[in-house]
């Protein structure tokens, strides 16, 4: 990857596509308006939203490349690399792109919980692919931002700005919940190879050498960011994937515990547990009995 530069405020974002800053810490702009582009890859330290209604240059972010059909939404966060491969000296902007500083949002309702908005780790090929009527609600949602930007700053300018930016972002969690819906016959296989890696896990030597599976590993296992693979897995099952893997520790772990040849230590180190009191105290959270005490019950049943 070549030199990385630094995406450090809305001026110089402005300024890189040609166009006026008419508040330095937000803007929107159409793309179309915007000036040809150096190819480049940046550190921003800006959320930036971007809006593709046009097939474009495939777009590097971290790793990932993903080239965009119509109609796309991506989200990049404060600390996320992005930016092109292409060779070409110059490059066309399509589209629009929301940009703003963090520092816009001290001091309001949106700053308390932006990151409640988890869309903004996911990777590219987990991007947001909108629909006609969406499209239209996001340009509406940009029109009212641009609206305040050409309004003379004063006392209100800040909190109108990030208010609207927050019923846009609302109004993206409702579009993702609707792709989530869409796309559930993927989300599925998703599920089920989430499944067979857990058991491929316990089944092999992993818990001993890399200890209890973790939610990133799992997301990494299967191709997917971590903030997706966690909303993809509570909205098909209701439950944290965090939730999910502990529910199948728990199930590995009854049938674990009528091995008589092994002490319940010995059960916890061998799936992952660095200390056997935290088995323990998992285990009588989730069954309503200790190990021990589970291993001794009459029924000795696994349920």
């Amino acid at each position: 990857m070549d030199k990385i530069n630094r995406l450090e405020s809305v001026a110089q974002f402005n300024t890189a596509r040609g166009q006026q800053t008419l508040h330095p810490l937000v803007s929107v702009l159409d793309q179309s308006k915007s000036s040809p582009i150096q190819p480049s890859h940046q550190l921003s330290e800006l959320y930036i939203v971007f809006l593709k209604d046009t097939r474009c240059a495939p777009m590097r972010y971290g790793r990932n490349q993903y080239d965009y059909q119509d109609d796309t939404l991506l989200f990049i966060a404060p600390g996320q690399v992005f930016g092109f491969d292409e060779q070409e000296e110059l490059l066309q902007p399509s589209g629009w792109a929301l940009a703003f500083h963090p520092d816009l949002l001290r001091g309001t309702s949106l700053g308390r919980h932006i990151k409640d908005y988890s869309f903004f780790g996911y990777d590219l090929n987990e991007a947001l692919h909108i629909s006609g009527r969406e499209r239209q609600i996001v340009l509406e949602c940009f029109q009212k931002i641009q609206f305040e930007l050409e309004h003379p700053i004063d006392k209100h300018s800040r909190m109108l700005i990030a208010s609207n930016i927050e019923l846009f972002l609302n109004y993206c969690v409702r579009f993702y919940d609707r792709q989530f819906i869409t796309r559930e016959h993927l989300h599925n296989d998703i599920l089920v190879r989430f499944e067979d890696l857990l058991d491929t896990y316990f089944s092999a030597e992993k818990p001993q050498t890399l200890g209890l599976p973790s939610v990133g590993y799992c997301a990494e296992q299967l191709h997917l960011s971590a903030n997706y693979f966690g909303e993809l897995v509570k909205k098909q099952t209701g439950i944290s994937a965090q939730e999910y893997i502990q529910a199948k520790v728990i199930q590995v772990a009854k049938e674990k515990v009528f091995d008589l040849s092994k002490s319940i230590s010995e059960i916890a180190y061998g799936m992952g547990f660095k200390y056997p009191q935290h088995f323990t105290r998992l285990f009588k959270q989730h069954v309503g009995q200790s190990p021990h005490e589970y291993r001794q019950s009459p029924e000795r049943s696994v349920n």
